[in-house]
């Protein structure tokens, strides 16, 4: 990410459509570069925003408490999670569903996303059959990110570089075994580093629509 003291007209008209760059701190955009940046569609962060942007943006890291919700394809899986993660002292909160009868996911999946967001959980997990319906609804959200996974390597990935805290479940395509794995990976991996950071904070003006 190209990084600016002072950005005039001749630097707004180089950058590429759509691009992100940062102002350090104490940092000015000249008028008429402006008006050129806000032409070319650029984003302009500064070094102060990042800092003050990364509140709020990184995931919890040590979880305590988890909510969990699935739709009817979840029962046994969401079962022998929270028997894993109480077993290992954590709290879990089941938002159901609590029984065979059919659901709908965006249901399920808002009960647990609405909870993350409102910092009664430190972290959520959403399961239905492939686990993209959960996911998708769960994003809807504001302040939530979620992340479909089904091996640790993406459980990895979700939170140290997306910081995903929503992680969601295909019942139907992971083993209870393996779906175990992907839990206690994801819940011990944590976000640190600034470069990913701020990525967050770009995902955070999409939603602000910035």
């Amino acid at each position: 990410m190209k990084r600016f003291e002072i950005i005039t007209e001749a630097d707004a008209r180089i950058l590429d459509v759509g691009e992100t760059v940062v102002l350090q701190r104490g940092g000015h955009v000249t008028p008429l570069a402006a008006d050129t940046l806000k032409a070319r569609r650029v984003t302009v962060l500064s070094d102060d925003r990042l800092e003050s942007s990364a509140d709020g943006l990184a995931p919890v890291s040590d979880i305590k408490r988890v909510a969990i919700g699935g739709d009817h394809s979840s029962l046994a899986l969401k079962a022998a999670i929270i028997q894993a993660l109480r077993g290992k002292g954590v709290a879990v909160h089941d938002l159901g569903t609590l029984t065979a009868d059919p659901v709908d996911y965006p249901d399920t999946a808002a009960r647990v996303a609405t909870s993350v967001a409102r910092g009664e959980a430190d972290a959520g997990i959403v399961i239905d059959g492939a686990g993209i319906g959960s996911s998708i609804a769960a994003n809807k959200v504001k302040g939530v990110r979620a992340a479909v996974c089904h091996d640790v390597t993406m459980a990895r990935y979700a939170r140290q570089h997306n910081g995903a805290n929503v992680l969601s479940l295909g019942s139907t395509l992971i083993s209870t075994k393996d779906a175990l794995e992907v839990v206690d990976v994801w819940l011990h991996t944590a976000m640190s580093e600034p470069r990913y950071i701020r990525r967050l904070a770009k995902i955070r003006a999409l939603e602000d629509g910035r």
